[in-house]
């Protein structure tokens, strides 16, 4: 599927997708245990990120890996 004018690239096109008529096509990478199909704050990240500095980027990082560590273990999940 295509979104976007001519002007915009493949990963501004991706951000664009409508989520709901995608989703049969994905499967989630965390195996069901975080849902992002209406997660408009994850598409916003993903904008800022793509325009933002490796530092910027490194720290952002390790502030997730954070926050899968503590719902990891809210979970029972081993890590």
């Amino acid at each position: 599927m295509r979104y976007g004018d001519a002007a915009a690239n493949a990963l501004q096109r991706g951000l664009w997708t409508h989520t709901r008529k995608g989703l049969k096509f994905f499967a989630s990478i965390t195996g069901g245990w975080i849902d992002y199909s209406h997660n408009l704050v994850l598409v916003k990240l993903f904008s800022h990120a793509l325009v933002s500095s490796e530092s910027g980027h490194t720290t952002a990082l390790e502030k997730i890996r954070e926050d899968i560590s503590a719902l990891k273990q809210r979970a029972g999940i081993p890590q």
